[in-house]
């Protein structure tokens, strides 16, 4: 960590005889357009001022231009222009102004100011200087969490279901029952382990995310403990919800704990021995004695509560029974509606756990259609999860909804919750039957429900108002967002663009580089000072092989002046057509529908008259980029109104993804920040002049 180096500078005017030198880190939850192009104007602003900056850019390529000991040690003040967390520890002792990315790129000189009089960087977390511009540590911690949660829910689930689908058969005394020596319940231990962990995966990763490693193994088992109902003499452990409790407490725990001043020689071994073993055991018993005997003791009442309803109204009890199925997905809430159900069976009412039947699979089945409903809300990730959810909803396996709660919990669980009621009030009206403790379309098909339309009418109806209740409640906070002035995307470059976010709409956070957000942002060009400044390479990395990225993948026949579209679409597979020119493309069509998915994830216009669509898909066999020029501009949804009249369209094939693609696109939108480079492309006279200008200045 580096030490600090006397007192900041005040930014006053005595301070005019000595250059100022300042430094910035600029980074998004994808790391591959913003990055590079808050990273340009911030450099472009300083030169234009005579100011010496040096960016060090983390993009999904790795970290360039790192900011070494002696560069921080003589700066005057440092800019992070970040939407994922940034280790800070390096500049303690350092006037340090924090900011989401998007404001480097429209607002690099109002930075380039506000940071001579930032606050001085100590060591503990600092409020970020704009605020709402920037995502708060509780959110990006959560979604840390998720980002690390969601393989095991998938692996977990598909596996089960698989297993169930293969080789399970109904059975009253037992639900779904798998044979004890069959291949296919070995299959189904493996996939209950992956949920098994799914839950202190959550919880250590969030404490990670807070109190970095220290904190990773309290997290963690206090997740273990917080899903072990047992340990505090409950039938149901506290499930999703209680890792999210212990994650937070785990982690702000070891935050304190780190404060408390210990002699110089206990100093090495307290992050691998002493805070471990101490927020461990503190949180351990925290959550055994004081938070378990409540859950017990709800789960015991629920259970009580529950049996005296059984007279009542078949469609309030259906509805109450979704209610509870629905909240919290594994936790004491929905095991004990499932229990309750299931214990009625053996006594001849099937009824009661006909309504949790219905209800069980409203939540997976409920987030998973709403992926498809309304696509720009949710990253790549988040829709390749929702497919998932889909598909272990089909099996009752509730807990394929879990990594939409945990990232939205305010949006989804509501919305899981009525759906689950409507479902359950539907069953109860019905009469639907279920002979065994299991849920989901599954049990219906093999024959252990009576009344089988009504069940489907149940789950479809439950289902759909789960969807349209999200994709409602999600709109409306990210037009609350949007009016607070936070610049997020609809999906996650995880989540920036999310090449991949995760799922809860927002980005990744800490350790992780999860992705949350996709989306574009608008920079304001800055005149001609900063065409020249913008003409310099500011990284490290142009001294490597870069400037050759286009070598080879960007010709004549791949290059157009004049681009005839006049929206979006047409533009797209006009391009995808030029594309074809160059013999790499195999399948235009599937081109032109992988771009256009990757649209509806979140615009790809960067504003400043720039478009850069891309597709990872073996419908091209090599990598390929084009670039045409359109005359009056094409709407591409730019955040700044701009219509885009330079397009490049980049396609790599899925084998030879890698870094092919994000080097270019990070390399170009570099460049495209040159006001200089920009005016050249839009003056050149045909496509030879243009491909010129290309390789000239990129290579």
């Amino acid at each position: 960590m580096t030490s600090p180096a006397g007192p900041p500078p005040t930014g006053s005017s005595g301070d005019t005889g000595k250059r100022l030198k300042l430094l910035a880190v600029t980074a998004c939850p994808t790391g591959i357009a913003h990055t590079y192009m808050a990273a340009e104007k911030l450099q472009q602003a300083a030169e234009s001022r005579g100011i010496e900056m040096k960016v060090e850019t983390q993009g999904s390529i790795g970290a360039e231009n790192v900011l070494d000991d002696n560069d921080v040690s003589t700066a005057d003040g440092v800019i992070v222009a970040a939407d994922k967390d940034v280790d800070l520890s390096r500049f303690v002792g350092k006037r340090v102004l924090k900011v989401g990315v998007a404001e480097g790129i429209h607002h690099p000189e109002r930075l380039i100011e506000q940071v001579r009089s930032a606050p001085v960087h100590t060591g503990a977390a600092t409020a970020s200087a704009t605020s709402g511009r920037e995502r708060s540590v509780t959110y990006k911690a959560l979604m840390n969490g998720v980002s690390y949660m969601i393989p095991f829910v998938v692996v977990g689930g598909l596996l089960i279901a698989i297993s169930l689908s293969l080789g399970g058969h109904t059975d009253p005394s037992g639900g779904l029952v798998i044979p004890e020596d069959s291949f296919w319940m070995d299959v189904n231990n493996i996939g209950v382990i992956g949920f098994t962990l799914m839950v202190p995966i959550l919880s250590g990763y969030i404490a990670y995310a807070i109190g970095d490693r220290p904190a990773l193994v309290p997290g963690m088992i206090g997740g273990w403990i917080a899903n072990t109902g047992a340990l505090y003499d409950s039938k149901a452990g506290a499930g999703f919800i209680g890792a999210i409790v212990t994650g937070f407490c785990a982690g702000y725990l070891v935050l304190g704990i780190k404060k408390v001043r210990v002699p110089k020689f206990v100093q090495p071994i307290m992050p691998i021995i002493v805070i471990p073993i101490v927020a461990t055991t503190a949180l351990g018993l925290f959550f055994i004695y004081v938070v378990g005997r409540p859950i017990s003791w709800v789960f015991e009442h629920l259970t009580d509560w529950l049996s005296g309803m059984t007279g009542t109204s078949a469609v309030l009890l259906g509805a109450l029974l979704g209610l509870m199925i629905a909240f919290d997905m594994g936790g004491p809430v929905n095991k004990t509606a499932f229990l309750f159900g299931a214990g009625l069976i053996a006594s001849g009412n099937q009824t009661v756990m006909g309504m949790c039947a219905a209800a069980i699979p409203v939540m997976p089945l409920g987030q998973g259609l709403a992926t498809l409903v309304r696509k720009r809300l949710y990253s790549e990730q988040e829709r390749e999860t929702g497919l998932a959810a889909l598909f272990m909803g089909c099996f009752g396996i509730s807990e394929g909804a879990i990594p939409f709660a945990a990232a939205r919990p305010a949006q989804v669980i509501p919305a899981n919750m009525l759906g689950g009621a409507v479902a359950g009030a539907v069953a109860g009206l019905a009469g639907v039957e279920d002979a065994v403790p299991h849920g989901g379309p599954i049990v219906a098909v093999l024959g252990a429900v009576s009344g089988v339309p009504m069940f489907f009418v149940a789950v479809v109806i439950g289902s759909v108002v789960t969807a349209l209740t999200t994709v409602a409640l999600v709109e409306v906070r990210e037009r609350g967002r949007g009016r607070a002035g936070a610049v997020t995307a609809p999906t996650a470059e995880a989540p920036g663009g999310r090449e991949t976010v995760p799922v809860g709409v927002g980005a990744g956070a800490g350790p992780a580089d999860a992705v949350v957000t996709r989306g574009a942002a608008a920079a304001v060009a800055d005149g001609a000072d900063a065409a020249r400044a913008g003409a310099r390479e500011v990284t490290a990395a142009d001294d490597t092989p870069d400037n050759d990225v286009l070598s080879g993948i960007l010709t004549e026949r791949t290059v157009r002046v004049r681009l005839a579209a006049a929206d979006k679409e047409a533009a797209i597979r006009e391009m995808a057509e030029l594309l074809a020119r160059s013999g790499r493309v195999a399948d235009v069509e599937e081109l032109v529908r992988t771009a256009l998915r990757r649209e509806e994830q979140g615009t790809t216009g960067l504003g400043e008259e720039i478009a850069i669509p891309h597709a990872k898909t073996d419908a091209v066999t090599a990598p390929v980029v084009g670039f045409a020029r359109s005359d009056a501009g094409v709407e591409w949804g730019s955040l700044d109104g701009t219509k885009a009249r330079l397009v490049f369209m980049i396609a790599v094939p899925e084998a030879a993804a890698g870094d092919e693609h994000l080097r270019i696109l990070a390399l170009l939108s570099r460049k495209l920040m040159d006001t200089g480079f920009r005016r050249r492309l839009l003056e050149a006279a045909d496509e030879a002049a243009a491909l010129a200008v290309l390789h000239d200045e990129v290579g």
